[in-house]
């Protein structure tokens, strides 16, 4: 049985144990070490002071998490979020993502959110097709701004807009 529920301190080991591939092993994240434990529970207690911070248990483990973070620190922007998500690797494609991202954008909108942001370090196709059939637009391309793995990075920001054009 699947449970999304609001982000504790106490769940920042497993959120840390499920971000460790990423830094690890990809340019997914441009952290080029894994964070401590410590360093998520501040996050998460950060973050939940004025967004939602989401994580997807199965079995009473674990194995995702999403959350909303500021776009820009700058008032005018209050009504924009920048959004980010980590699944365990055995639950990409199970549809444990597209459900906390349901979650994450409805407790967003129901506080007044207007405009959803993502950026994806390239290539991640399988990110890009993700946000793209929830409905983002690709709206920037940096080329090379982040550099791991001996090798230089792009990035893609997209966007999901609930305002009328």
């Amino acid at each position: 049985m699947m449970l999304i529920r609001t982000a504790q301190t106490t769940d920042a080991a497993a959120i840390r144990a499920i971000y460790a591939p990423y830094v690890e092993k990809t340019a997914i994240t441009f952290d080029l070490e894994v964070p401590s434990v410590a360093d998520f529970e501040q996050k998460i207690t950060h973050i939940t002071e004025r967004y939602p911070f989401l994580v997807v248990e199965e079995n009473a483990s674990v194995v995702g998490y999403a959350y909303a973070s500021t776009y820009y620190d700058k008032a005018a922007y209050d009504w924009t979020a920048e959004l980010t998500i980590y699944l365990d690797e055995e639950k990409r494609g199970s549809g444990v993502g597209s459900a906390l991202y349901d979650d994450l954008e409805s407790e967003l909108t129901q506080h007044g959110f207007k405009n959803f942001v993502v950026c994806i370090s390239l290539p991640n196709d399988a990110s890009m097709a993700f946000h793209k059939k929830r409905g983002y637009v690709q709206v920037a391309h940096f080329k090379k701004v982040g550099y791991k793995f001996d090798k230089w990075h792009d990035i893609v920001w997209l966007q999901k807009s609930l305002l009328e054009e």
